[in-house]
């Protein structure tokens, strides 16, 4: 696992998956949040030891936090038995750490899972904690702030397309073209959303600057995730996935996720009553 990757996958871990949780306004999560450091210490660790016995053993217990936390995706859909938009993308984020947990055991393991190289098993781990958890949640948060059809197809679209982007992985680029085509348009709703947030909310400098960043880098970084889609689908050229690492992936990490979560966090402290809602 390169260096790069590695940073992004412990930001990942360590700040992305504990904030986002945070802004769910589920008090069943609090006890797994306040437990996660645990988990997230060791996978992080992991990262950056030598594959074998000790740095699987590690990513082990990253991945036992990661279930840990989908189980509660289950007991919320049956606690509020909602089909909400808004319900189906929290409920993804939820889920999408385990995903990417268990390519993190597979890639320190050395184990090529369901015939995957360990490069893309490396990759996968981000994206999962990115494109999977981080999206996801903002999309369902954003559709719950602005329920309208733009929202509701964001917070719809986001978890199909990421679906159908796992799917790609064992049926065909064409699959995950089709995931990356879902995937973008439902991201680029949620910065066109965003960005109104950032433009008519005027409470707070800090907090419209932020919406605008992640808004921003989103509009770029999706416009990359494409086009390498799009090339390893029909053969033309295309960024490698070294360079999409630095940009893409850095940029979704910074740019999007922390800066949409922390602007998220910053909306909820001026209006308390948005933290507490299922």
């Amino acid at each position: 696992m390169s260096v790069l990757v590695g940073l992004i996958v412990m930001l990942g871990m360590v700040v992305i998956v504990p904030l986002g949780l945070g802004l769910v306004g589920d008090p069943s999560l609090d006890r797994i949040r306040r437990m996660w450091p645990l988990f997230a210490a060791p996978g992080a660790l992991s990262l950056w030891l030598p594959r074998g016995g000790v740095a699987a053993a590690l990513a082990l217990c990253y991945a036992l936090g990661t279930l840990l936390l989908a189980t509660h995706a289950p007991r919320r859909l049956a606690r509020t038995r909602s089909a909400r938009p808004a319900e189906a993308a929290l409920l993804t984020a939820l889920v999408a750490p385990s995903v990417a947990a268990l390519a993190l055991v597979a890639e320190r393991s050395g184990h090529e899972l369901f015939g995957f190289g360990l490069g893309i098993l490396a990759l996968t781990v981000p994206h999962f904690h990115f494109a999977g958890f981080a999206a996801a949640l903002v999309a369902g948060l954003v559709c719950r702030a602005q329920d309208g059809t733009a929202g509701r197809f964001a917070a719809l679209s986001v978890p199909l397309g990421t679906l159908l982007v796992l799917v790609g992985y064992f049926t065909g680029d064409r699959t995950e073209l089709a995931g990356a085509l879902v995937l973008t348009a439902g991201m680029w709703t949620v910065a066109l959303l965003t960005w109104r947030t950032a433009r008519t909310d005027g409470r707070d400098p800090v907090t419209g600057a932020l919406l605008a960043v992640s808004a921003g880098v989103l509009a770029v970084t999706m416009v990359l995730a494409l086009s390498w889609a799009l090339g390893e689908a029909t053969g033309l050229p295309h960024p490698t996935l070294t360079w999409m690492a630095a940009t893409h992936g850095l940029g979704n990490a910074l740019g999007f996720a922390l800066c949409a979560l922390l602007a998220r966090r910053r909306l909820q402290e001026l209006t308390p009553s948005e933290g507490r809602t299922a």
